[in-house]
């Protein structure tokens, strides 16, 4: 298919330049219809992602003849309201990228296939089984791990190292790390990173550091009020001293690393997973280090290799096969492997991940020999959280909101969220 190929090659180039502000856009597949099967494949990132995929979906293409792949791809926010939006409508796109915390939430609701049923298109004996585990639903495996990640705290190089703090290191714990932002504000007159309290993400590495869950096996919380109360107690005096972002910074997130206070050149540092955190390279002046997330105040990491995102099939897809066949080319193809590079984490399958590693360049070696740095250090993933768990990461932000702007106290905020979040489940 040579003019599709000519086609998204434009469009690889193109991405880059009218895709920054990530508001959604489409690849050409959009205006292609010829083929004898045509899937929607959807997927959230930043830019340098979007052109990877669509050179590897054009590579796909031009291999099988026979199928034309729509895309589409956005932030994260608004990808996940697009997407429930067309789940509830019954327009849920064949092939699609899920986060870990949809993956309960779309297979109890209907939305996703049993990609059992597509052995013979979809290949999975490579990929490690305690990260395939992380996608199966009642003994189901309803996604596919794309790639492994990890939380890590990205932060300036140029300018930590300037301010003469001492650097992050392994097996720095809480207080280390909370000692060093002030530290950071003392020394460069700006908050030393994003305040985590927002983040449930932040929050699980924090209580799993103490040995407790965000939940429980039989998906219950796995926490207390009085363990949500001790974070946002400590966030929030961080916040009060000026070590970590203002109420009015950490509201302008969305998920991007764009209106981060480190992309925005308002913090030193910030914690994302450390895909994305390729982002900041636009951003960042002096480019970015990765290192690892604190540890519990005993030395119990709490960070974990999580698969970065998955691949879903929408149980109304007429062509099933045809996307399991997809899905297969982008998790287990050399070739695709490496032009994707670590845009999306480090590769699952382990064959193609010795394979690809030692050929990573530029950030994607970042990536691996963080990833590497801390291989061996780590606990085994969850199980992906229950439904509702999607929501309530709206709720956390919103309760912490109260907390940061002053209008209740951490205590009164985590037993407004530890109330709700037990209804979200019973629902």
């Amino acid at each position: 298919m040579p003019g599709n190929r000519t086609t998204r090659s434009c469009v690889t180039a193109a991405v880059l330049a009218l895709c920054a502000s990530l508001t959604g856009c489409s690849g050409s597949g959009d205006s292609v219809g010829g083929g004898q099967v045509v899937l929607r494949y959807t997927w959230w990132g930043n830019p340098d992602r979007a052109a990877r995929t669509e050179e590897a979906v054009a590579l796909f293409e031009e291999r099988n003849p026979g199928i034309d792949i729509q895309t589409s791809f956005s932030g994260y926010e608004p990808y996940k309201q697009k997407l429930a939006t067309q789940a509830a409508g019954g327009d849920a796109p064949d092939v699609m990228q899920l986060d870990y915390r949809m993956i309960d939430q779309y297979a109890s609701g209907g939305v996703l296939l049993d990609l059992a049923k597509q052995k013979s298109a979809l290949t999975t004996a490579d990929i490690d089984k305690g990260l395939l585990a992380t996608g199966v639903v009642e003994g189901k495996q309803y996604a596919i791990p794309q790639a492994r990640g990890t939380e890590t705290t990205a932060y300036d190089a140029k300018q930590w190292k300037a301010s003469g703090v001492e650097l992050p290191r392994e097996g720095w714990t809480w207080s280390d790390w909370a000692d060093a932002m002030r530290a950071l504000a003392k020394e460069t007159g700006k908050p030393g990173g994003t305040d985590p309290g927002q983040s449930e993400d932040c929050f699980e590495v924090w209580l799993r550091g103490q040995g407790k869950e965000l939940y429980t096996k039989d998906r219950q919380l796995g926490f207390t009020a009085d363990d949500l109360t001790e974070w946002w107690t400590f966030t929030d005096k961080l916040r009060r001293e000026g070590a970590v972002s203002p109420a009015e910074e950490t509201t302008q997130l969305d998920g991007t690393v764009e209106n981060t206070p480190l992309g925005r050149g308002k913090a030193i540092s910030d914690m994302n997973w450390d895909a994305p955190a390729s982002g900041f390279l636009a951003l960042v002046p002096g480019g970015v280090t990765l290192a690892p997330m604190p540890s519990g105040e005993d030395g119990t990491p709490g960070q974990y290799f999580k698969p970065s995102m998955f691949m879903g099939v929408a149980k109304t897809s007429e062509h099933p096969k045809q996307a399991a066949q997809f899905i297969d080319f982008m998790l287990n193809d050399m070739d695709a492997a490496k032009i994707l590079g670590a845009t999306r984490g480090i590769p699952v399958n382990e064959t193609v991940r010795e394979e690809v590693a030692p050929g990573l360049k530029d950030f994607d070696k970042t990536i691996a020999d963080y990833q590497a740095s801390v291989d061996g250090d780590l606990n085994a993933p969850p199980q992906a959280p229950p439904s509702g768990d999607s929501a309530l990461q709206t709720t956390f932000m919103r309760d912490y909101d109260q907390v940061s702007y002053e209008r209740m106290s951490p205590r009164e905020a985590a037993e407004d969220y530890v109330t709700e979040a037990k209804a979200e489940l019973r629902s």
